[in-house]
């Protein structure tokens, strides 16, 4: 077996096109190379999974614009829209995190009023942010920026409330 080591590799031509191969041939790529993609790559029909990993043709893919698309059993591939932090604290006495993804920190602003800061920043400020809290209470988000959003808290009464538990995802 021929070993060739190089730091690149160019076309001679003006075509720009490098061959690896002759048609029926399999280049294998070992364990724990990582390929980038600095342009367009073609002539991959079928996306790579994970060995442990399955599914159909077409179910999982990344199109032109690199956004995820799959078919979760609809009958139709479109654009998975994940979430991007999602945080579950207490609001009365010292308000703390039980668990959280993506928020670095909550800030108390007063009764009923949270303003969770996200550790990465959103590429804009037009995400959704529902949030839930025990039982008998109302609440909404807003204030929303890239580095963070405020939760308000109300009774049934609609006067501020600290909620014992509020959770939040934020989605965009």
């Amino acid at each position: 077996m021929s070993h060739v080591k190089t730091d690149k590799l160019s076309a001679r031509t003006a075509s720009g096109t490098i061959t690896l191969g002759e048609s029926g041939e399999t280049i294998t790529v070992p364990s724990g190379v990582t390929l980038t993609n600095n342009g367009t790559a073609t002539g991959f029909s079928e996306p790579a999974y994970a060995a442990n990993a399955s599914a159909s043709t077409g179910a999982v893919n990344v199109d032109a614009s690199d956004n995820l698309q799959f078919d979760s059993g609809f009958g139709s591939t479109a654009t998975a829209y994940g979430c991007r932090a999602w945080c579950f604290w207490h609001q009365n006495g010292t308000q703390s995190i039980y668990g959280s993804a993506n928020i670095s920190s909550i800030t108390d602003l007063g009764v009923g009023i949270t303003q969770l800061n996200f550790a990465n920043a959103m590429p804009d400020a037009n995400y959704s942010a529902p949030v839930t809290t025990n039982a008998g209470s109302y609440s909404n988000s807003g204030n929303k920026t890239t580095t963070s959003f405020r939760v308000t808290t109300l009774n049934n009464a609609l006067g501020a409330y600290d909620a014992i538990v509020a959770d939040t995802i934020v989605l965009r």
